[in-house]
């Protein structure tokens, strides 16, 4: 297939049919309306704005998801503002429940659609901005007229990142947000383009759209946000992100095909399947087992990745020789990691000081001359005394079981894992299978 047949093809799936805009549009006038009338029983003004994809013309055919925002006075205080704007909210979405980012607003459905109703400051410039929503209605007017004749592409982008597992700004993908897609394929003039342009990527990439030149960033992908210029709309945006879309950008453009734009949902593996991956690949997988924190994900996942982090660096430290390590969270949460060592010897080696360095050696020399449980001290080839110790795990598992509370671990995830939790090992993974079955197929076999 040509370039041009694929994308008319998937242009066909993601651009929304005439009947889906219109009863997007009755909902949002509805929606609109309610919350006009919630705003004059208030005794403070305020407006609504709708921001996001449905405001801007980029959703795909298929979302269901409507922003509504309710802005207030910014000298409207803090609790006032949450308060009021939950009452909106409240009326907006009548069986909706309310949720917490920056602050609470509230989450429901309507008619069949998504609904968020947000409350806001109406501050007068995105770098006065006193929560993080406040700057959201500044990106949806940057993009009026810039971006219509180009709404279709932005779609095409948002499909492809999508499918290549690259499309989400949460904590959970750190992935490209739709405002960042949006303003790169303004930048670049179309999907094409930025294929073109992402297949010549060499991280770190720099984009200032309005030249703003004020601050720099240590990103992989660093795109100033126009509206302002202390910002990256990229700071979320993770390496491994960055590198799928350099990618998949020259797959597509060597050999456009439909399947780039399907996403890769492959079968799940059954737990005699993890057990022949593991004993194919000779290696020494450890899982930590837990109930999963009541939070939500965008605090959920970066304290699992920092607890990974800490007791994949353990296992690192011990000589445990960690391969890939990864996370899943459903009803319970897994901290995966997979060694390349399974088993080391008894004893370790503990070295000390150059003899003749005085003080440290003599020191060093009589903390172990009388321990009848190492090896030692004796002199090295170096000149340095050395002493072989008993060391203290030999497999992973036993070193997580004694190092688990003494790593660092997100605050809720040591919580968790004082109520109880599972250690696994080696064979014992398949018990994971069941409700991580998918995951682990993607695991055992990755794709970029």
């Amino acid at each position: 297939m040509t370039f041009e047949s694929v994308v008319s093809e998937v242009r066909d799936r993601v651009v929304p049919q005439p009947e889906e805009r219109e009863a997007l549009e009755r909902v949002v006038a509805d929606l609109t309306a309610r919350a006009e009338a919630a705003i004059e029983d208030l005794p403070v003004e305020a407006d609504t704005r709708l921001v996001g994809s449905t405001a801007r013309g980029t959703w795909l055919a298929g979302d269901r998801d409507i922003d509504l925002f309710v802005r207030f006075s910014p000298d409207l205080a803090r609790e006032d503002l949450e308060r009021y704007g939950l009452a909106v909210g409240h009326e907006v979405v009548p069986e909706g429940h309310e949720e917490f980012a920056e602050h609470p607003y509230v989450k429901g459905e309507y008619r069949g659609f998504d609904v968020d109703c947000v409350p806001c400051y109406a501050v007068d410039d995105a770098a006065n901005i006193r929560s993080a929503v406040d700057r959201t209605p500044f990106h949806t007017a940057y993009l009026e007229g810039r971006i219509d004749s180009l709404a279709d592409d932005v779609r095409l982008a948002k499909a492809f990142l999508g499918a290549v597992g690259a499309y989400g700004s949460d904590l959970r993908t750190k992935g490209f947000s739709g405002f960042l897609t949006e303003l790169l394929v303004v930048e670049y003039g179309g999907f094409r383009e930025l294929l073109e342009a992402a297949a010549d990527w060499n991280p770190p990439i720099h984009l200032d759209p309005e030249d703003h030149g004020t601050k720099s960033f240590d990103d992989p992908l660093v795109v100033i946000d126009p509206t302002d210029p202390e910002r990256n709309v990229a700071a979320v945006c993770s390496p491994h992100n960055v590198g799928r879309l350099i990618h998949y950008a020259r797959e597509m453009l060597a050999d456009p095909r439909i399947e780039l734009f399907d996403p890769r949902d492959p079968d799940p593996l059954s737990a005699n399947d993890i057990r022949d991956h593991v004993a194919g690949r000779g290696t020494a997988p450890v899982a930590v087992r837990f109930e999963t924190p009541d939070i939500v994900e965008d605090q959920l996942y970066p304290q699992l990745d920092k607890s990974l982090s800490g007791i994949g660096g353990a296992l690192e430290r011990a000589g445990f020789a960690p391969l890939r390590s990864a996370r899943f969270a459903e009803e319970t949460a897994v901290l995966f990691v997979e060694c390349g060592v399974a088993r080391l010897p008894a004893v370790e080696r503990h070295d000390g000081p150059p003899v003749g360095v005085r003080s440290h050696a003599e020191g060093f020399y009589d903390a172990y001359d009388d321990d009848e449980s190492v090896t030692g001290p004796f002199i090295d080839d170096d000149g340095r005394y050395v002493v072989e110790r008993p060391r203290e795990a030999r497999t992973p598992a036993e070193l997580v079981e004694s190092k688990l509370f003494e790593v660092s671990l997100g605050p809720h995830v040591e919580s968790a894992l004082e109520d109880d939790y599972d250690l696994l090992a080696g064979r014992d993974i398949g018990e994971l299978a069941e409700e991580f079955g998918t995951e682990l197929a993607s695991y055992f076999d990755p794709r970029p």
